[in-house]
């Protein structure tokens, strides 16, 4: 992974660059983006991928892009906020907006992650709705379906798992059907994110050519908006939701406070993974460590393939009472 996987500004003076909103661009590379596009015509534009927990958005995004931006793991819910991905050709840029699985909320948590799915609908040039081949549309499905049924913009309906799927037409239509009614631009596509690059570079190559005309909103190289602390904090999570079981993979959270790097290369991050209970602290750390040590390990091995780098991986374990309610202890945890 290069250097320019983390740079968090976009292009100074980009279409709808407006406080708030997910078009907002301020950013010290605008003089030599526009340089390098002066005399060209680019197109670009957000593009949303929404769908019900764990249909694969994430994954797909992490498939465009070939490199990971976006943690995935098989828990549902395990992307929580807006993860912007960067496809960059020389005329073209997507700028795709992974969203959490939209759903029923249930604590102060969830209401941000259905905000988040809001927020990035309501600003963007085109939408992915993802959904789950194996099976038919559930009630979740129909909650994603009532918000981008009306939306005039290009929506590109994806059935993914499709290696895996025994009636992937059928399922097809059923989904199609929610959609009745719909007069804008819609596009179909079958085909598992995991397993088919071809037919996810297809499906890029038709994305490319529904974008409208625009500068770039990102400078060349990035691959994503989030500092290096949020992506590595991402992939800690990811790795403790596999390790952890029953429902306390959706009471964790994590940080990164400090990430520093030696003269030899290392990089030293320093790390936390936040619980709700003391009752849960004990069960993250495992007896005489062992859970947080496999946790910190997996992390690390992935930490190490993105960087290219020998990693020291610290983590602590602390508890915040309660935080997936507490509105202040989210936003110190990022989610606001």
């Amino acid at each position: 992974m290069t250097d320019s996987f983390f740079p968090p500004d976009p292009i100074e003076d980009a279409p709808g660059a407006t406080q708030g909103s997910s078009h907002d661009a301020t950013s010290p590379y605008a003089d030599r983006a526009r340089t390098e596009m002066d005399g060209d015509q680019t197109r670009s534009g957000f593009v949303a991928i929404v769908g019900k927990p764990n249909v694969g958005k994430s994954t797909l995004l992490n498939a465009f892009l070939n490199t990971k931006v976006a943690p995935t793991s098989p828990r549902p819910q395990t992307t929580r906020r807006g993860v912007r991905g960067i496809f960059t050709t020389d005329t073209h840029q997507i700028v795709f907006v992974d969203t959490p699985g939209l759903h029923k909320a249930k604590d102060a948590l969830g209401k941000y992650m259905n905000h988040e799915v809001h927020s990035a609908l309501s600003d963007v040039d085109a939408i992915l709705w993802v959904v789950d081949l194996r099976h038919p549309p559930g009630e979740e499905d129909g909650l994603v379906a009532r918000q981008v049924r009306d939306l005039p913009k290009p929506l590109f309906l994806i059935g993914n798992k499709l290696d895996v799927s025994k009636y992937p037409e059928e399922a097809m239509k059923l989904y199609r059907a929610l959609l009745e009614g719909r007069t804008a631009q819609t596009q179909e596509s079958m085909l598992s994110a995991q397993n088919q690059p071809e037919a996810v570079a297809t499906l890029r190559e038709q994305i490319l050519d529904a974008l409208p005309e625009n500068p770039f909103f990102y400078p060349r190289g990035a691959a994503s908006d989030q500092t290096r602390e949020m992506w590595a904090a991402e992939i800690i999570r990811e790795e403790a939701m596999k390790k952890l079981r029953d429902e306390l993979p959706y009471a964790v959270a994590t940080r990164v406070n400090r990430w520093t790097e030696r003269e030899d290369g290392l990089q030293r991050i320093e790390g936390e993974i936040v619980v709700e209970k003391n009752a849960h602290k004990g069960m993250v750390i495992g007896a005489g460590g062992k859970q947080l040590r496999e946790i910190g390990q997996a992390a690390r091995k992935q930490l190490e393939i993105f960087l290219n780098r020998k990693v020291f991986l610290g983590l602590e374990v602390i508890v915040i009472n309660g935080w997936r309610e507490d509105p202040e202890a989210l936003r110190e945890l990022g989610y606001e």
